[in-house]
């Protein structure tokens, strides 16, 4: 990997320590830039460089599949279809590591909607959603993956400190 030049001066400000960098851009993407910070009212571009950066990092290890994320996985369902409540109270036993909590609210008539907070390897929760879409009565569901900011429950050895026999 080819190193890139970086200013020292480095500062506190917020929770870590900052770098300074320097970036060339063509006069539209500038503009564009500017907007940008104009329309989210943002402080500065290096916020909305920072957040870029971090949205792209974020989207490369959720391709890669295999480092440690969380995120949740929402979902509407039927609860009248067969035993599919049954099955997701099974679902979430079985991957009692990566399911930290859930919540459901009931909607109207018989169908609810669900929101698992996960944590874990990103194939392991992509495989979980997927378990959940194949169920009978799902309407939709959806895994939005985060930045892993909850004390880490698993580790590079496999171990986890809420690991369970099943």
């Amino acid at each position: 990997m080819k190193e890139i030049s970086v200013n020292d001066a480095s500062a506190k400000r917020g929770t870590g320590s900052v770098r300074r960098v320097s970036i060339s851009l063509p006069e539209d993407v500038f503009r564009e830039l500017d907007e940008l910070v104009a329309d989210r009212g943002l402080e500065n571009r290096s916020k909305a460089i920072a957040e870029m950066i971090s949205h792209f990092a974020l989207k490369r290890r959720e391709a890669q599949g295999d480092g440690i994320m969380a995120g949740m996985i929402s979902l509407v369902y039927d609860a009248s279809k067969g035993n599919l409540v049954q099955q997701l109270f099974e679902l979430e036993r079985r991957y009692l590591k990566e399911v930290i909590s859930s919540m459901h609210v009931q909607l109207e008539e018989n169908h609810r909607m669900e929101v698992m907070i996960v944590q874990g390897p990103v194939d392991t929760l992509k495989r979980i959603t997927n378990h959940i879409i194949a169920c009978t009565g799902v309407i939709s569901c959806k895994l939005t993956l985060v930045q892993p900011l909850i004390p880490q429950v698993h580790f590079a050895g496999g171990r986890s400190e809420r690991a369970v026999p099943v």
